[in-house]
């Protein structure tokens, strides 16, 4: 089982489920059903899609009757965003010494 960023790059890696995001972000909340009209697949393609996005804590669902809303929960794509910067940040340092030993030796 994964938890914490590498469910998130996990559930990111599949296009459909970044547009299942994006369409989130956009619209605030959403059903399956409604995902579904705005993507090429099923509602129960999108239905699994979410199912992944919420083993990740990416979505959240509110059930009102029958009826299940989905909302995009940011804080997890918040801590992928600092890992992503973390490792930058080490790449940068490593390149700013090569740089300055290249400079040394010209």
């Amino acid at each position: 089982m994964r938890g914490g960023v590498d469910a998130v790059f996990f559930a990111l890696a599949d296009g459909r489920r970044r547009s299942v995001v994006e369409l989130l972000a956009e619209r605030g909340s959403a059903t399956a059903t409604e995902l579904a009209a705005s993507l090429p697949v099923t509602r129960q393609a999108v239905a699994k899609h979410l199912a992944n996005l919420d083993e990740a804590g990416l979505v959240v669902r509110t059930r009102r009757g029958r009826e299940a809303r989905y909302q995009l929960r940011p804080e997890p794509l918040s801590d992928a965003v600092d890992w992503i910067e973390r490792v930058g940040a080490t790449w940068d340092s490593r390149l700013a010494a090569l740089e300055r030993h290249l400079g040394e030796r010209a």
